[in-house]
Parts: C-alpha cells; sequence; structure tokens
C-alpha cells in the first residue's frame, strides 16, 4: 500500500471577474515509504499546490490526499505530527541566532525546555552550524539559512519529509550539501517528497520522478527512464553560418532517434540519439563533406529543458516565485 497518495486531486483559485484557475486538475501520485519522490515541473506546474494540499494549508476542491492512509482533510491532526515541512523561503526569525531558532520550533511542538535545548544543539551540529549557532540569522547566508530551515522541520523527526524546491537560489556547493542532508535522512528510513525544476537534482535524490504541467502528471519515472523519452544521448552542434541549419537539420533527421530542434538565434542544432558516438563520427562527416563549418560539435546528456520541451511543448521558467498562481503571488504568499 503507497504511503503518500492522491487520487483525482483537483483544486481551483478563484479570482475576481475571471475563470477558476485550475492549479491541479487530477492529479494521482503513490509513493512507497521509505523512497524519495520528486514532483518535477515548470513554474505555475502545481507543484506548490500539491504540497500544500498534502501538508494540510489547502483543501481541494475534488480529489482524496493520504498519508499513512489517513486522510489528510478529514483527520489532519492525525497527519500533522507526522509530517515535516520546508518551503520555497527558508521559515526562520532573522532576528533570533540559529540555536534560538531552533529552540523556538522545540518549544512549538510542546517538548520539554531541557529536551528543545538537547534536540536543537544535536541538530546545529549534525548540520555543521556550531560555530554560527549564537549569532543571528540575519548574517547567515542563503545555504545556511536553507539548513537552519531544514532543521526546523525534521525538529521531531516526522516520518515524511515535504521539500519544496529545497535548494532554488543556493550556489553550486551549498546544493551538493543539501543533497548529502537529505541523503543522510533518507538512509534512516524518512519517506521525502520534494518538488523541484533540476534534474540534476531529481536524478541524485529520487526513486522515482512524477513530471507534472498544467495541473496534471504526465509522467512518471526515474531520472534515466524520463531522459530515455528524448534520448539517452543528445548530438549537439554550433554552427558558423545559421543559413547552414536547414541542411543540418536534415543530417540530424536522418541519423538522430527524435525531431532535431534549433536554438533560437538558429546556431545550435540538437538531436536525440541511440548510438551516441557512431551518430555523430557519421554526422559530422557527412556535414564536412558538405563544407558546413562549426563552431562546436559533441555528445551530451539530456537536460532539465530536453525533458520539459519533449514532454510540454515548452521550456522550463527559473524564477521560483512564478509557480504560484498569480493572483497568489500578488496577495497569499507562498
Amino acid at each position: 500500500m503507497a504511503f503518500i497518495e492522491a487520487r483525482g486531486l483537483v483544486k481551483r483559485y478563484h479570482v475576481r471577474k475571471a475563470p477558476p484557475v485550475e492549479a491541479l486538475a487530477g492529479v494521482d501520485l503513490s509513493v512507497e515509504q521509505g523512497t524519495v519522490r520528486a514532483l518535477l515541473g515548470p513554474n505555475g506546474a502545481g507543484k506548490t499546490t500539491a504540497v500544500k494540499v498534502f501538508t494540510t494549508l489547502l483543501v481541494p476542491d475534488e480529489g482524496t490526499a493520504t498519508i499513512g492512509g489517513v486522510d489528510v482533510v478529514r483527520r489532519g491532526d492525525e497527519v500533522r505530527p507526522i509530517i515535516g515541512v520546508s518551503g520555497q523561503y527558508a521559515a526562520v526569525d532573522e532576528d533570533l541566532t540559529g540555536f534560538e531558532n531552533l529552540d523556538m520550533v522545540g518549544r512549538l511542538y510542546h517538548f520539554p525546555a531541557r529536551e528543545s535545548r538537547r534536540r536543537a544543539h544535536e541538530l546545529i551540529e549534525a548540520f555543521e552550524l556550531s560555530e554560527a549557532q549564537n549569532r543571528p540569522v540575519k548574517g547567515f547566508s542563503g545555504g545556511m539559512r536553507r539548513r537552519i530551515d531544514l532543521a526546523g522541520a525534521i525538529f521531531s523527526k516526522p516520518e515524511v519529509l515535504f521539500l519544496d524546491e529545497p535548494t532554488t537560489g543556493l550556489d553550486p556547493r551549498s546544493r551538493i550539501g543539501m543533497w548529502e542532508i537529505i541523503q543522510g535522512l533518507v538512509s534512516e528510513g524518512t519517506t521525502v517528497f520534494l518538488t523541484t525544476q533540476y534534474l540534476e537534482e531529481a536524478d541524485r535524490l529520487a526513486d522515482a520522478i512524477s513530471v507534472i504541467d498544467g495541473g496534471r502528471v504526465i509522467a512518471e519515472g526515474t531520472a534515466d527512464e524520463l531522459k530515455a523519452q528524448v534520448g539517452g544521448q543528445q548530438i549537439e552542434l554550433t554552427v558558423v553560418d545559421p543559413g547552414d541549419a536547414e541542411l543540418v537539420l536534415a543530417v540530424l533527421a536522418r541519423h538522430g532517434a527524435s525531431e532535431p530542434r534549433t536554438s533560437d538565434d538558429g546556431r545550435t542544432l540538437t538531436v536525440g540519439v541511440t548510438e551516441g558516438p557512431r551518430a555523430l563520427e557519421s554526422t559530422l562527416a557527412e556535414l564536412n563533406a558538405a563544407g558546413v563549418r562549426m563552431h562546436d560539435a559533441g555528445m551530451r546528456r539530456p537536460t532539465l529543458d530536453d525533458v520539459f520541451l519533449r514532454l510540454t511543448g515548452h521550456m522550463a521558467e527559473t524564477d521560483a516565485a512564478a509557480d504560484q498562481p498569480a493572483h497568489e503571488r500578488a496577495g497569499a504568499g507562498s
């Protein structure tokens, strides 16, 4: 039996003098206990809305959502003690120190004072924040704020951890550090449900991925299975003369396993292939014989944009705030 499950989940936002915005349009999800599920999708796809429903912050208009067999709407009081949540923006008090923020979380969970302080110190050490524990959070870097926020989310050792774009805005080093922390939690048995725009993040962390767009789950599988839909490898060529693009597209179509694509400037052309080295060799030989000059030529693995473009017909955006409906960004916030 699935530990986290959604069936026909629908959520509409009602905007004055405008048709309702359907953020979730019949989402079905099934997540096994002790695994990591990534909800991968472009901004505005419904990722944050799904997390808010599962964490009892929003009531769906249709469908059901359960955690451990418990309905999150009808029995939310039973769900909240077993979940932890870290949203898109670190929920910290900037005027308190790192330690004080965590101790405050413990008090909100009704931990006895001594136990709350003990757990706060334990998490400060685990998240490598000992040197900064007595400094106000307002002076913390983005990565340090994220660590404090995540530490607060797991203060009560929840069975399920919901992470809404946990590494958006972090530098590469901080992002890798956050991944290591999440992997450590999973190794201890925590079930993790995370939303992300980064295929690399889903590839690194997730046992399975659900791709969501327009409020619907449009594909599921491992990162490798999703990449295979756009070709396990891709040939990417950058031509000197955009006028050669039509010829190059024809050559790529003969040697590729998918429909070739052209960049906006008309200079970079890409196609998915099944036998990368052989296809690249044949392509370059044919183009060389035709006298086509290139700035660059090579193979690469599919990116997040490749997957999105194939599955959704558009590229992924990069502004995390845009994941909310317009009326919510203007008012209620994340």
